[in-house]
Parts: C-alpha cells; sequence; structure tokens
C-alpha cells in the first residue's frame, strides 16, 4: 500500500472561479485518511461552492467527477467522450459544455484534449507572465514521470501519454498533478 493524494485545482481569474476536477467524497475499496471534500476545502479557503462558476473535469472518474453535483450552478467543461462516460454524475447539471479537441474557459485558461489516460482525458494550461502552468487530471501520477520523462505505466492509449510527456516535459511548462504519488 503507497498513499495518494487526491487534489483538485481553483483557478481565480477576473471573472471567474474555475475549480478544475470536482473531487470525490466517497472512494470505494479505498482507506481514506486526513481526506477532506473539495466543497470542504473551498469553505475552509472561504470560498462558497456558489462562487464557483466553472468546473472542468478533467476525465470522468469517480474521484474526479462524484462531487460535480454540488455545483448545479457552475458551467462543466467536459470534453465530449468523456460526457458520454460520465453522464450518471452529471444528469442534475443544466449547464454542460462538451468540446472535442480544446477550449478556451478564460483568457488564459485552456482545456486540451490529451486522451492518454483515457478516451477523452484532458489537461488545463493556465497561461501566467512566464509560464504555463498544467494542471495533469491522471496524464501523469508522478514527478518521476516529468523528471525522467517516461509515461505513466497505464494508459489508454501509451502514444497519447508519450506525446504529452515530449510536449509537456520541456519549454514553459510546469506540471501540477492531482495524485502526485
Amino acid at each position: 500500500r503507497i498513499p495518494i493524494v487526491f487534489s483538485v485545482f481553483l483557478i481565480c481569474t477576473e471573472n471567474k472561479k474555475i475549480l478544475v476536477d470536482a473531487g470525490c467524497e466517497t472512494m470505494p475499496k479505498f482507506d481514506m485518511k486526513n481526506f477532506i471534500t473539495p466543497m470542504m476545502a473551498l469553505k475552509e479557503n472561504g470560498i462558497d461552492v456558489a462562487d464557483i462558476t466553472d468546473v472542468i473535469i478533467t476525465h470522468a472518474h469517480h474521484d474526479h467527477i462524484e462531487c460535480v453535483k454540488y455545483f448545479p450552478d457552475a458551467v462543466v467543461h467536459i470534453q465530449e467522450d468523456e460526457c458520454r462516460k460520465g453522464e450518471k454524475y452529471l444528469v442534475d447539471n443544466p449547464h454542460i459544455c462538451t468540446f472535442a479537441d480544446e477550449s478556451m474557459i478564460d483568457e488564459d485558461v485552456k482545456v486540451v484534449k490529451i486522451g492518454g489516460h483515457s478516451l477523452g482525458s484532458c489537461v488545463v494550461e493556465c497561461k501566467t507572465e512566464d509560464k504555463i502552468r498544467v494542471l495533469c487530471g491522471d496524464e501523469c501520477y508522478s514527478l518521476d514521470n516529468i523528471r525522467n520523462r517516461i509515461p505513466t505505466a497505464k494508459s489508454y492509449c501509451p502514444a497519447n501519454s508519450k506525446a504529452f510527456i515530449e510536449k509537456y516535459t520541456q519549454g514553459p511548462y510546469e506540471c501540477l498533478l492531482c495524485h502526485n504519488l
């Protein structure tokens, strides 16, 4: 057994509060310790769930999408193949925005389909003055993968996982991981 982290990210722009992945409150077959839900984390940081304008789902696995139900007023951005897989989590949200390959959420926030981890899995690129921070979803689990330029071992499409590593381990990119093993 090894411990893993379950992270979500909050991007605050001039006009939006964007949650990257809705996270989960349950994880069958996992022993959860020191775990707080995304809603509790937001509250601890002085942010009400009603303040979230947008939720980006990097892929439709349970630990990234289960809590989307707590953000009924937010626009949910999800890649079209992942939307089909995540339908059961999205039934109560009337604000679903799907895309094929990429989508601009705000001026400096873009979602890009990679398709390495799952059919429509995505990353989020956040442009700053000097770099592009990449919120990796599950395209990469470990900083060792980034440092050593080695794709994640378990992939839906190994070629796409390799292309992700080749692109995002050089240049202006800084990768931030959801599970950070």
